[in-house]
């Protein structure tokens, strides 16, 4: 072989070994891309306004995360069976219906943050309710989510606390979505309504009046928390650190800038409505809107958003469902993994 055809070789050499690198690069880039795709829900109303706000923002992107999807369910208990069917990977939800969702359903998620505490209220028409007590008043017509729900459960411990009687008080609980309830209470067709943010607020500037909140009945409440799926984190736990950093900062925007968060947290919601509220719910709602009045008065006090978890009060929360007969009982630990958040 002359000089010629060697070097002719060598080059054939190094051109295999640079596409071999080259192409075990694009391969690692796309294996990295994927990764980072994820299919993210939250729920119709304020409590998912560090969510929207991330979105807002572009903070999911700021952090290389993919998500391929933002689905909106009108209720938790709806999001957390979008959770048991496998359609999403990581969600902002409710306690209560997570709860629900990993012990009746199995579905394997684990909570890696808070998002707020509190956020639910009793709404009612004054000329009817004028005290809880009034509640038992055969009168006095009520709505409230589903079974199980975060403001059904609400309403368990608002009978316990004021001694009122069960019996008199469910037996005319009508249930439906909170803005059914909202035009149910609007309309006069129910006098009394038990509602997640930012349905009491709303209902407040229709000249109702909120009897009474989460705050005076349930201390330290667990409102919402950032839920993943374990296999999640098994495979990508890089991906559920980056969304705990991205939920912890637009926490953060939410204390620091709550007249720009009430602007776009309206403007996501509104911009939801259309398809997320029933067609027949969405025509009669149309006037019914979330104004950045009502998100700055619902976030000022009645949704106190931050990122930090009681062990404790999951555990109790977990403890009084399995009471109301709702779950099995757990311990809290196997739903909770808040290494993430310690690590943020």
């Amino acid at each position: 072989m002359n000089m010629v055809s060697k070097k002719i070789l060598l080059l054939l050499v190094i051109a295999v070994i640079f596409c071999a690198v080259l192409a075990e690069y694009f391969t690692t880039q796309k294996m990295t891309q994927e990764k980072k795709i994820i299919r993210l829900a939250v729920e119709f109303t304020d409590h998912a306004s560090c969510a929207f706000i991330a979105k807002h923002r572009g903070l999911f992107e700021a952090e290389g995360l993919n998500v391929t999807t933002f689905e909106c369910y009108v209720t938790g208990p709806a999001l957390a069976a979008a959770l048991a069917r496998g359609d999403i990977d990581a969600a902002y939800i409710c306690l209560i219906p997570a709860i629900s969702a990993y012990a009746n359903a199995g579905t394997p998620i684990k909570v890696v943050a808070g998002t707020h505490k509190y956020g639910y209220a009793l709404v009612v028409n004054q000329s009817k309710v004028k005290t809880v007590r009034d509640l038992e008043d055969p009168s006095v017509r009520i709505a409230c989510p589903n079974k199980g729900s975060p403001p059904d459960v609400l309403l368990h411990k608002v009978c316990e606390d004021y001694q009122l009687d069960e019996g008199r008080i469910f037996s005319r609980v009508q249930y439906m979505n909170p803005p059914s309830a909202l035009i149910a209470l609007e309309t006069g067709a129910v006098d009394a309504a038990f509602l997640p943010e930012q349905y009491p607020t709303m209902a407040e500037e229709l000249g109702f009046k909120v009897l009474l909140t989460t705050q005076e009945v349930w201390p330290e409440m667990q409102g919402s928390v950032l839920v993943v799926k374990e296999s999640l984190i098994k495979s990508h736990p890089e991906v559920v650190e980056k969304l705990v950093k991205v939920t912890l900062q637009a926490t953060q925007y939410i204390r620091d800038h709550p007249g720009d968060v009430a602007r776009a947290v309206a403007e996501e919601l509104q911009a939801l409505r259309g398809q997320v509220l029933p067609s027949d719910v969405a025509e009669i709602s149309s006037k019914l809107n979330v104004t950045p009045e009502v998100i700055l008065k619902s976030l000022a006090g009645r949704v106190v958003c931050s990122n930090d978890i009681n062990a404790s009060i999951v555990q109790d929360t977990i403890n009084y469902m399995a009471k109301l007969g709702y779950i099995r009982e757990f311990n809290a630990g196997e739903i909770l993994d808040l290494s993430f958040l310690k690590g943020a």
